[in-house]
């Protein structure tokens, strides 16, 4: 019986060392080495405070500010996910049609999709240039900022996809409200 457990158990032994301890070191110094910044978050550092990461979405509800997608997690990274509400569901027809008339009255544009409609995570840090060019002028506005300068620095914030190829193009929402803040502060 010990010629046959012998070899069962040095193959589970072999195999958790080089796939539970090898691998994953392997990987992740290849990833610390190659892509230090996305290894460890795509944090955005200001004068030694982290202000958040370029991979999560944050809740930004101030007038001056680019609203980010809305989150079915409230912009919670542990309990991150969809509401799951398939597309006939009344509880998600009405709260896609409250987000419609609240971003409507808020910005007094109509709403791109993406303005009411949460993502798969929860957490997408994205919005289109459409939704961000609906907002210019709110975010003017509160910023006594000239609307064509915002609408400006906004589409300067537009990032093209993939190989002009893959995806829709995209405006981080934390970069151009960091970059809203350093070019037109709000007023205090």
């Amino acid at each position: 019986m010990l010629t046959h457990l012998r070899p069962a158990i040095t193959l589970t032994l072999g195999f958790t060392l080089l796939t539970g301890l090898a691998y994953p070191l392997a990987i992740t110094g290849a990833a610390q080495a190659l892509f230090p910044a996305e290894a460890n978050g795509s944090l955005i550092e200001r004068s030694g405070q982290i202000l958040g990461s370029a991979l999560i979405a944050q809740s930004f509800a101030g007038v001056g500010y680019l609203h980010p997608r809305p989150s079915a997690s409230n912009y919670g990274a542990t309990p991150s996910g969809a509401s799951n509400l398939g597309p006939t569901n009344a509880a998600l027809i009405a709260t896609v049609a409250e987000r419609r008339a609240a971003y409507t009255a808020e910005n007094g544009a109509e709403a791109p999709i993406d303005a009411v409609t949460a993502s798969a995570s929860g957490l997408d840090p994205d919005i289109s240039p459409q939704n961000a060019a609906a907002q210019a002028a709110r975010i003017a506005t509160a910023r006594n900022a000239d609307p064509a300068a915002v609408q400006a620095l906004i589409t300067a914030q537009t990032k093209a996809p993939l190989l002009g190829l893959y995806g829709e193009p995209t405006i981080n929402v934390l970069q151009a409200n960091l970059a809203l803040d350093a070019a037109f502060p709000l007023p205090k």
